[in-house]
């Protein structure tokens, strides 16, 4: 999906809450690619939330500082649309060519999307055939309000960039996490500081896409109250021991009982929704990400809370990193789901 329509070489800029992230890949076979350049920049969170010109000029120093480390060279860049700015849903048309479709689905976008279709960008992407009506053809629609989508663009090409294409974090991350010939359902778990992202797809495309309200900051929240610690010691807790009940005697598990049985619900009436629409497509196993996948003994708790096989997810499965740079990213490599899954857009899209 794209708000723009990207050409030529670029790189991929993602504005995380904690950090900026900046990614540009070279072609290395079909759907495969090689690490050309990397940038990584933590921001205060003050900054990114903020709207005020201090907060856009340090965020803009943030980014300037990312990519300049990283050895960028080009000034086209594919941003992301974070999902609490962006709308996606998945929507049955009457089958039709595709120029039938562009001709009419203008004026059907208003009945789907929260907004006046005045004050919308919209993209769509024709998915195929319904799953489960013959009659039918699914559509994957997107949108964000104009006023954020021409602000975020200004603001970018204010720092001297292009920005050549803008898509939703969400749709982009599917990109990275999926493996290549996945036949099934999977759900693709992205999990940040302030909310985590979703995905359930089908084949290689999203079926459902939404965003839940818990990261790991609602987790922070959670220890600091209930084992009257300071934040600092309540993150090292939960990244360090997990929700293992046998290191320090469960007390972090315990903690985070109630938030957590609060998160796997939403996953649970997530893959409640999709198999209520697609009644023949069980979910076959969940790949995590971002924060999920770094939290020890994160993936056991969630496949026994919902009753789905879940595993880490790798966001640079697809792409050749070297042994030196593959160090460097260690610690990190877990946040570059958005930023590696922007990177692999294709040029024709």
């Amino acid at each position: 999906m794209a708000i723009l329509k990207s050409v030529g070489d670029f790189f991929a800029l993602d504005i995380g809450t904690n950090a900026v992230r900046v990614v540009q890949l070279g072609a290395s076979g079909q759907g495969n690619w090689s690490l050309l350049h990397y940038g990584y920049a933590p921001v205060d969170s003050k900054t990114t939330s903020a709207d005020s010109p201090e907060a856009r000029r340090r965020l803009g120093e943030v980014i300037m500082t990312a990519v300049g480390q990283s050895g960028i060279k080009t000034r086209d860049v594919v941003i992301g649309l974070p999902s609490q700015k962006t709308f996606t849903t998945v929507i049955d048309v009457p089958t039709m060519s595709e120029a039938e479709l562009k001709s009419t689905i203008k004026y059907q976008i208003d009945q789907y999307i929260p907004m006046s279709i005045d004050e919308a960008k919209v993209d769509w992407k024709l998915l195929g055939q319904s799953l489960h009506d013959p009659k039918q053809q699914e559509v994957l629609l997107t949108s964000t309000a104009v006023n954020y989508a021409e602000d975020r663009l200004e603001f970018i090409e204010g720092l001297g960039l292009n920005v050549v294409a803008a898509e939703p974090d969400p749709i982009a991350m599917i990109r990275s996490l999926l493996p290549t010939g996945v036949s099934d359902a999977r759900l693709l778990v992205d999990m940040g500081e302030q909310s985590t992202d979703i995905a359930i797809t089908y084949g290689d495309a999203p079926r459902l896409v939404r965003t839940i309200p818990v990261g790991l900051n609602s987790m922070l929240k959670a220890t600091v109250q209930n084992l009257s610690v300071q934040e600092d010691q309540a993150r090292q807790f939960i990244l360090k021991f997990g929700l293992a009940p046998d290191r320090l005697d469960g007390q972090v598990l315990h903690a985070l009982e109630s938030t957590l049985d609060n998160f796997t619900s939403e996953l649970t009436k997530s893959v409640k929704f999709f198999q209520t629409r697609y009644a023949n497509t069980p979910v076959g196993g969940i790949l995590l990400a971002g924060y999920a996948s770094s939290i020890p003994r994160f993936g056991e708790y969630v496949a026994a809370k919902t009753g789905v096989k879940a595993e880490p997810a790798n966001p640079w499965q697809k792409v050749r990193v070297s042994q030196s740079e593959q160090q460097q990213l260690l610690p990190i490599m877990h946040e570059f789901s958005t930023a590696v899954g922007l990177a692999q857009r294709s040029n024709r899209i």
